[in-house]
C-alpha cells in the first residue's frame, strides 16, 4: 500500500520491489558454484526474461528524461526484482510561482482524483516498467505476469 501520507510525484528516494505473480521463477535460476579451498558462492544466472527485466529497468531511466530519475543498485531474483530508484525535482513536481498559484486559486476547481495524479509518479514508471516487460517476457512464456501493486519504502536519510 502508498503512504497515505505521501505524494509520489515528490522529488525522493524510494526502495521497490516488484514480484512476479504466485513468485513463479521466470527470471532465472540462483545457481551454486564450487570454488577452489571449499569455497562456494551463488550467483544469479538470469534466463532470457531476466535480462529483459535488466534491459527494461535500464531503458526507464532513458524514456523519461523529463521526470529527472536516477537509477541506484538494483537485482533480479528468480521470482522478484528490487530496485532503488531515485525522483530528483522536476515540472511535475515543482510548485509554480506565487503569481501563478494565486491566478489557478481564482478558477473553479476541477474534482481531484482520490489517489492522485496518475501520471509522472513512481506509480506511472513501474506500470510502464511491468508493462513493457510484460509484453516481451509473453513472447517468451505466455503464462509470463507480475503480481499486481508493487512494494516501496521511501528511503528518508
Amino acid at each position: 500500500m502508498r503512504a497515505k501520507w505521501w505524494d509520489y510525484t515528490n522529488g525522493g528516494v524510494y526502495f521497490i520491489t516488484i514480484c512476479t505473480q504466485n513468485r513463479e521463477h521466470f527470471f532465472g535460476e540462483i545457481k551454486r558454484r564450487d570454488a577452489m579451498h571449499g569455497v562456494s558462492t551463488t550467483q544469479m544466472e538470469l534466463n532470457k526474461i531476466g535480462k529483459i527485466v535488466v534491459r527494461e529497468w535500464k531503458r526507464t531511466f532513458d524514456i523519461r528524461p523529463d521526470m529527472n530519475l536516477w537509477m541506484d543498485e538494483f537485482v533480479v531474483m528468480p521470482n522478484h526484482f528490487h530496485a532503488i530508484i531515485g525522483i530528483g525535482e522536476n515540472k511535475y513536481n515543482t510548485k509554480p510561482p506565487v503569481e501563478t498559484q494565486c491566478i489557478a486559486s481564482l478558477q473553479p476547481k476541477q474534482p481531484k482524483n482520490k489517489f492522485g495524479p496518475q501520471s509522472k509518479n513512481l506509480a506511472s514508471i513501474i506500470r510502464g516498467f511491468k508493462s513493457a516487460v510484460t509484453i516481451h517476457a509473453r513472447k517468451i512464456n505466455p503464462q509470463f505476469a507480475w503480481q499486481p501493486r508493487f512494494y516501496d519504502v521511501i528511503i528518508k536519510n
